[in-house]
């Protein structure tokens, strides 16, 4: 079977629904695959609530953070409203009743036509492959472990309303001579939280069972028991996938593939939808997607991004919390430099020079721009799985 429409849009997490939703609502025709297309999407999603598009219901928010903690030499308040999404708000916000919704897998994708394992072929004026990240292997990653837990066990971490970033406190286990990771934390609406332990930019990540120690180890702290059957979520993904290039025959990666995952936070779902809109105007107009998505002043944030993620990888947790202390006692608009906007390359480059020149010692600065021990934690052997506990 063969069918010929304007957009197809391969892969229907929440970026590639809402890109086929968006199409759709612009009055294109829109053929959507997917394997699984009507299935719950399995992580948590969260944004800076001032990133959302505006043509996004607020019925997407599942939980308002209104000034979420950071804790690194000291307590941060971050007076920035936060939110974690809704999956089931989420998805109903993007309906597809206009499109064509196959479900499939793509076994063959170019610039304009997929060709999906039942043999059934979908030619396209367009075809942007929103499928999610490649493997791993050696790159620089994203690693986490959560848990979920009952919010009145959780209570004596994170209360009602309130959610930790970025917890930096000597309280995971973690040796000096071990690589770092810090502590995510954030009520879900549902009646629990999620203590999530994560590792930013180490090459090839770090493994679950070690996440899960830590993990458990930080709750002990505060005085928090699990009965071990708790349900759990894992993450583990790079970091570093680049912006594709312009003028390329090929289909037009969009989401995470095409390099809207941030380099240093690992989010990428908020700025994705932001860019929807501006994905099918360039479609509407007869432009290049890319080109329309990637101008020269996002690719140079991008890149800045990137060189801030090698420094994040080769870190130790005690130059891990000076220099998130500089950065979190940096200017509102650096802020936000580097943590969401997608072309802000002045503030970006500002934000990041006096984060560097304010880190104490001075020497450690070497180790931020690479200067030294570049290949830190590179191979490093973690404790076999078989000394975590369950709960």
């Amino acid at each position: 079977m063969s069918t010929e429409v304007d957009i197809c849009v391969v892969g229907l997490g929440p970026t590639g629904r809402a890109l086929a939703h968006r199409a759709v609502a612009a009055g294109f025709r829109v053929t959507a695959i997917d394997p699984r297309p009507e299935r719950l999407w399995p992580p948590t999603f969260s944004c800076w609530i001032d990133e959302l598009p505006e043509w996004l219901p607020r019925s997407v928010i599942a939980v308002r953070i209104e000034a979420p903690t950071v804790w690194t030499a000291a307590e941060h308040r971050i007076e920035r409203p936060y939110c974690v999404l809704s999956k089931p708000g989420l998805r109903d916000a993007l309906p597809l009743d206009g499109a064509t919704v196959l479900a499939g897998r793509a076994t063959s994708v170019s610039a304009h036509e997929v060709t999906l394992g039942d043999g059934t072929v979908v030619r396209a004026g367009t075809v942007f492959d929103s499928r999610g990240l490649p493997a791993l292997g050696r790159r620089r990653a994203a690693s986490a472990h959560g848990i979920f837990v009952d919010a009145e066990t959780a209570a004596p971490m994170v209360a009602d309303g309130e959610g930790l970033l970025l917890d930096w406190r000597p309280e995971n286990g973690a040796g000096p001579d071990e690589p770092p990771s810090f502590l995510y934390a954030v009520p879900l609406g549902d009646g629990t939280v999620i203590f999530e332990e994560t590792s930013l930019g180490l090459r090839g990540g770090m493994p679950q069972h070690e996440l899960r120690r830590r993990t458990l180890n930080r709750l002990a702290a505060h005085g928090i028991r699990l009965t071990g059957d708790e349900p759990s979520e894992a993450a583990h993904y790079p970091l570093d996938q680049p912006p594709p290039k312009r003028g390329v025959a090929q289909a037009v990666p969009f989401g995470s593939r095409g390099g809207m995952m941030h380099p240093c936070t690992g989010y990428s779902v908020a700025d994705s939808l932001a860019l929807v809109d501006t994905a099918v105007e360039a479609v509407r107009r007869g432009a290049d997607p890319v080109a329309a998505l990637w101008p020269w002043r996002a690719r140079l944030v991008y890149w800045m991004r990137e060189r801030g993620l090698r420094g994040l990888g080769r870190l130790t947790t005690d130059q891990s919390i000076a220099m998130f202390e500089s950065f979190f006692t940096q200017n509102e608009r650096g802020q936000r430099a580097l943590l969401s906007a997608h072309d802000d390359y002045t503030a970006l480059g500002a934000v990041l020079f006096d984060t560097v020149a304010h880190t104490w010692p001075f020497r450690w600065r070497y180790d931020l721009v690479g200067w030294t021990n570049r290949n830190r934690w590179l191979d490093y052997a973690f404790s076999p799985p078989d000394r975590v506990r369950k709960g």
